[in-house]
């Protein structure tokens, strides 16, 4: 009877190592494997973000500043140079601290260069100061830390009396007071009038690679040109316009010393 009670007791001692040979069996045959596969993203082709027909209100601390307007809004935040893109073109408001529009820009493509601060415009680039005239260029920069806008591009300027066009030029970014590196010409509004050409667009300008007349020191030349408006226009026709009319959706963006924030998505009908 001893004999019988010590086997049971000894086969007890054994049977704990048995079940949990067991149990480590049963996990390693019903646990699921997962593959991680680590997959290399350059920051410089793939965005972080990317928006449709956005609406985007843009402050300075704490003072709304700018409004875009844009079909396409591409956010590279992991690129060497961290940038936004709009390559469909944008629409673009500057305020004052009324609220009131001092200059819109209308480009077939825009690039902001967040570290800098710096914006390249490309394109027909169309600018409407608060005096009612317009600037018509190829590319345009706006630094926004020095609050300068300038060009080495072809420029054509229309005022109320004269156009006036040349090569290169400096602006404040209210683009009210600014000068020409290399004036090729100035002429009476007149001179323009029923000579526009129904196939241009009203913001076409002729290509950068032009020869400009020559200037005589502190003096701009009196020269022949044909009209900026009778220039092939850039955009193809039948194009969409820039503007986006009524956007299906509209996003509030504060953008306050870098720092950017998402306030609300709102869905129009």
């Amino acid at each position: 009877m001893k004999r019988n009670i010590g086997t049971l007791f000894s086969g007890l001692h054994v049977l704990p190592s048995v079940i949990l040979a067991v149990a480590i069996v049963i996990t390693a045959c019903t646990e699921e494997k997962t593959d991680v596969i680590h997959r290399e993203v350059d920051g410089n082709s793939v965005p972080t973000m990317t928006t449709y027909n956005v609406v985007t209100l843009i402050s300075d601390s704490g003072v709304t500043r700018y409004r875009i307007t844009a079909p396409l809004w591409l956010v590279f935040d992991e690129a060497e140079e961290p940038q936004w893109r709009f390559p469909e073109g944008m629409f673009l408001e500057k305020f004052d601290d009324k609220f009131s529009a001092e200059a819109t820009i209308v480009c077939d493509s825009a690039t902001y260069f967040k570290n800098k601060g710096l914006w390249r415009l490309d394109g027909d680039v169309n600018v409407l100061n608060t005096l009612n005239e317009k600037f018509l260029s190829q590319q345009i920069f706006w630094d926004q830390r020095s609050r300068k806008v300038y060009s080495d591009s072809f420029i054509h300027i229309e005022k109320s009396d004269r156009i006036i066009e040349g090569y290169g030029f400096n602006s404040n970014e209210r683009m009210t007071t600014y000068s020409i590196n290399k004036p090729s010409g100035i002429f009476p509004v007149s001179d323009f009038k029923g000579r526009r050409d129904s196939t241009a667009g009203a913001d076409s300008v002729r290509p950068v690679s032009e020869t400009p007349a020559p200037v005589a020191a502190g003096k701009a030349t009196e020269a022949k040109s044909v009209p900026v408006n009778s220039a092939r226009p850039l955009r193809k026709a039948g194009a969409k316009p820039l503007r986006p009319q009524s956007p299906k959706l509209e996003k509030n963006v504060m953008l306050d010393q870098a720092t950017l924030r998402t306030d609300t998505f709102v869905k129009k009908k």
